[in-house]
Formats: C-alpha cells, sequence, structure tokens
C-alpha cells in the first residue's frame, strides 16, 4: 500500500491550494479517507474524512476550523484523494498528510486508528 500526496507549498493568507493523494494497492473507495495535519509543535490532527463507495458518498466530516473553506472529495476512477483549501490562514501551516482505515465513525477516528499514511506534504501559509 503506498498513499502519495502533492500538491502542497506556500501560499498567501486568502489563498488556494488543493491536495492529492495518489493511492496505490489500495482502494480510495469502500475505505475511509482521510486528511490529518501536524503543525509545528502540536499534534496531529483530523481535518476531513470522507466515506465513498459506487460512486456514491456516504460520509463526510470536516474540523469545525476548515468547514466552510476546505473540501474534501474523492476520484473513485483515479483512486485519488483530494483537499480543495480555499480562504487559507496562517493557522493552516502544517504537514498535511492523508491516511486510510477501513470505516469511517460518526466522528474522527484518532491518527492511531488509521492502517495506512503518506509520507506527508508542507503546506505553509503566510
Amino acid at each position: 500500500v503506498q498513499l502519495v500526496e502533492s500538491g502542497g507549498g506556500s501560499v498567501q493568507a486568502g489563498g488556494s491550494l488543493r491536495l492529492s493523494c495518489a493511492a496505490s494497492g489500495y482502494t480510495t473507495s469502500g475505505n475511509c479517507m482521510g486528511w490529518f495535519r501536524q503543525p509545528p509543535g502540536k499534534l496531529r490532527e483530523g481535518v476531513a474524512v470522507i466515506y465513498t463507495g459506487g460512486g456514491s458518498t456516504y460520509h463526510v466530516d470536516y474540523v469545525d476550523s476548515v468547514k466552510g473553506r476546505f473540501t474534501i472529495s474523492n476520484d473513485n476512477a483515479k483512486n485519488t484523494l483530494y483537499l480543495q483549501m480555499n480562504a487559507l490562514k496562517p493557522e493552516d501551516t502544517a504537514v498535511y498528510y492523508c491516511a486510510a482505515r477501513p470505516t469511517c465513525g460518526s466522528s474522527f477516528f484518532p491518527p492511531r486508528e488509521y492502517n495506512f499514511w503518506g509520507q506527508g506534504t508542507q503546506v505553509t501559509v503566510s
């Protein structure tokens, strides 16, 4: 299993970025896919999760701090997870990771409950 993130970078406050997470050896459909982030000196936190299957989206959730600004999506055909980030703020600065586990719960599972992780991509907002 390999999850490879891309799309990070440096952007000014108010700008946008789109992160991608390409999966191999694992299907993004039929599994819980999530985006996490770890700001400097802080713990890793859940940002958004999604569960899709058969072309339908069954579950989406966001941490309160990104609601209305970030959108998680899953392209089943490309087996790729995305995170569209708009209206970025300096406090969004972090290393962003994608992660996977079989099911999504009613709330975010802690990072330790995820089976597979990408290597992370840096997002810096100034």
